[in-house]
């Protein structure tokens, strides 16, 4: 199996790097003082599950790898249609995009079924700029459930999670999805293959749609968002929404806003990676969280009127990070 990783920042190298210590013929593709320490290191892993290293091929130059049977995307999803020029040489007919993103994909109504079926979402999908880069044919839905940082060029330090959830568009339970499953399994990782996976999308977005918002604007971590109860108030409000948006169409996922904040709390004093990227001067990724949601709501008739104030405020932030 030859895998291509587009993005081999935290969660990519991580995976990378377990991939390479399965077997798999793997291609880190980066940039920078990471790239170079890559190239003269390899991958050094820094886990409560035990340290390892792996000296993965490591590039800046995608055309030297050549057609793979898989690419995982480590982007952020707000540089999907930028993607292009790094993406094509990775490409044969058949080849597999496994999208680890946050958010609605931009693959999300795609053989989805109903009567929004072959929908196209605006707001992570602009005038079909992802679509044209990344058919949708090619995806393969991934909803990470591992937390990992960089801890320096070349080290990662993972955190807590293996688990990689993944699944195909129609629901099926495809060659391409056990084999690449198979792979991260023998690698360490924990990957199944859901046939629903839109109902883990849900589940990782009734987080992120709240406490990253959130947090940017407050500045504040997941425990003291959780500890303020106005706060607290509003993320409930936001999670409620957006449970409701995902009923309209036709997912109800198995978890309660209870749960949901209980979670976070346990957490700690995490910073969220919006919260962490306005911090270093990044791009906001708050399309795919927030804005898609409130565009769901449109087409579905779904009252969301706390959602779309976060969304009004927190587009000034993004627009204003983005200057």
């Amino acid at each position: 199996m030859k895998v291509a990783v587009l993005g081999a920042g935290a969660i990519g190298a991580y995976v990378g790097a377990a991939l390479h210590r399965a077997g798999a013929d793997v291609h880190l593709v980066a940039r920078g003082p990471h790239l170079a320490a890559m190239r003269q290191h390899g991958v050094r892993v820094l886990s409560p599950r035990g340290d390892f290293t792996a000296r993965a091929h490591a590039t800046d130059d995608p055309a030297g790898i050549g057609p793979v049977d898989f690419v995982f995307l480590g982007l952020k999803a707000n540089s999907y249609a930028a993607c292009g020029p790094l993406i094509e040489p990775l490409l044969h007919e058949s080849t597999a995009v496994i999208a680890a993103q946050n958010g609605i994909p931009w693959w999300y109504f795609h053989r989805h079924g109903g009567p929004h079926d072959g929908h196209r979402v605006e707001s992570v999908d602009p005038g079909g700029a992802v679509s044209a880069v990344l058919a949708p044919e090619r995806a393969v839905g991934c909803v990470v459930y591992a937390a990992t940082e960089l801890e320096g060029p070349g080290v990662v330090r993972h955190l807590e999670g293996t688990r990689f959830s993944i699944g195909e568009p129609d629901r099926s339970r495809s060659a391409r999805c056990a084999a690449f499953s198979e792979a991260m399994v023998a690698g360490g990782l924990k990957c199944p293959v859901e046939p629903e996976l839109r109902g883990d999308i849900w589940i990782k977005l009734l987080g992120n749609i709240s406490f990253n918002p959130i947090s940017a604007l407050a500045r504040a971590t997941m425990r003291e968002m959780c500890l303020h109860g106005g706060t607290r108030r509003v993320i409930e409000i936001m999670m409620n929404e957006t449970l409701a948006v995902a009923a309209a169409l036709g997912c109800e996922p198995d978890i309660s806003v209870e749960r949901r904040l209980a979670g976070a709390e346990r957490v700690g004093d995490h910073r969220t990676s919006t919260l962490q990227d306005l911090e270093r001067g990044k791009p906001l990724e708050l399309d795919v969280l927030l804005a898609a949601v409130v565009e769901l709501a449109d087409i579905t008739g779904v009252p969301v009127p706390t959602l779309r104030t976060v969304h009004a405020i927190s587009d000034l932030l993004a627009s204003r990070a983005a200057a």
